[in-house]
């Protein structure tokens, strides 16, 4: 018998740039700069705290909207830091990662024809997700100039239509390393009052955010909160991306919808790594000394390229930093990645990959959360060029 035929959900997907620029970088032995993860071990007493509570015996299911004590130590740390009081039985859900929250917020609320308007250059999963829920994605791109890459607002604002049911957000940025900040809220919020439009803030790298500024958190602004899914992720926050547990807090009635999706999606989430964290998460130093410690990192890798040809564009917050390659070679982003990849041995993702159509704009992104020997050898190489 032969297979029937299959009709796509994703026609368009295929593996995904991180895949088979990791994959390339590990052919040529090259130093990975493309995906985003650390190389370097989280804080020894997290392993430790999992470890206890397996031994405690905490090893089946937990809630299926998170462990309590795990859900209040979230609350209690958004207060701390932002000033708004979610409730933890009926506000915060604890997640499979960033990616479900934000695949699950989708699902729940966007309807087949919705439109969802997505500021581009964006991170991958954005897309896939709003069309598994039937939705349109309505891009905004962003503006690129020497001063790097900012929002457009009256942009956003002129891709508003009756069928816009959700703007999606990023802050710190992925792929550019920008930030917004309270002045691109109150142009956000001046789009969305009056309307039926949700917002959705991934914020997964809020605590990388250099030079003094603070994070410009939706949870800061009231009126766009009580619109408002916001996103995170304990997996970047603790140098942990493997454990993939991340959280959303939103208003009740958007949460009971979420956790509709969520029950059916994943049901609930790692019980042992959940008893740890609500336990690290009492002393707030991890998170609070996460600026200093990244921006070390951008700083040693930024003065490192300092005296080469690539152009530096600013980097406001996570642990990307976008170059323009203009002075270098005239290929493509693509090719220029994968050429630096196999003949420079340090791997790199084009910038172009986070569009629903090809832009080129001559910038690659390289992360560095990683080691410092890591990036002192990925500097040695690139000071080739």
């Amino acid at each position: 018998m032969s297979l029937p035929p299959l009709v796509s959900r994703l026609p368009h997907v295929g593996t995904t740039v991180f895949t088979r620029m990791s994959q390339l970088a590990i052919d040529h032995g090259a130093v990975n700069l493309g995906q985003g993860f650390p190389d370097f071990a989280c804080d020894p007493a997290l392993v430790d705290l999992v470890t206890d509570a397996m031994r405690a015996g905490h090893n089946q299911y937990p809630p299926m909207t998170g462990l309590p004590a795990l859900r209040q130590a979230i609350a209690a740390k958004i207060e701390a830091t932002y000033g708004h009081r979610y409730d933890a039985n009926t506000d915060i859900t604890v997640t499979a990662g960033a990616s479900q929250a934000i695949q699950s917020a989708i699902l729940a609320v966007v309807h087949p024809g919705d439109e969802v308007i997505v500021i581009e250059p964006a991170y991958d999963c954005y897309a896939p997700a709003i069309a598994l829920a039937g939705g349109v994605v309505v891009p905004v791109t962003m503006r690129l100039d020497a001063d790097g890459y900012r929002v457009e607002w009256a942009d956003v604002r002129a891709a508003v239509t009756p069928r816009t049911r959700m703007v999606v957000i990023n802050t710190p940025h992925n792929p550019t390393g920008t930030i917004l900040r309270q002045a691109d809220l109150d142009a956000l919020v001046a789009i969305v009052q009056d309307t039926q439009i949700l917002v959705l803030s991934d914020e997964v790298y809020e605590h990388m955010v250099f030079d003094g500024e603070p994070h410009a958190s939706v949870a800061r602004h009231p009126a766009l909160a009580e619109r408002a899914f916001v996103v995170s992720s304990f997996g970047k926050t603790f140098h942990v991306t493997g454990w993939k547990i991340g959280y959303v807090a939103a208003p009740a009635a958007l949460m009971v919808e979420f956790r509709k999706v969520h029950q059916y999606n994943v049901f609930c989430v790692n019980a042992p790594m959940q008893h740890a964290i609500a336990g690290y998460l009492q002393d707030p130093a991890p998170w609070r000394d996460l600026p200093a410690f990244y921006q070390a990192k951008r700083d040693l890798f930024r003065a490192g390229l300092a005296a080469s040809r690539f152009t530096l564009l600013p980097s406001d917050g996570t642990y990307f930093q976008c170059v323009r390659y203009d002075a270098i070679s005239d290929l493509s982003e693509a090719e220029f990645a994968e050429w630096l990849t196999r003949e420079i041995k340090v791997a790199a993702i084009p910038v172009s990959a986070f569009y629903s159509q090809l832009k080129e704009s001559h910038v690659v992104r390289f992360c560095f959360a990683k080691k410092d020997e890591t990036l002192q050898l990925a500097l040695e190489r690139l000071a080739q060029l």
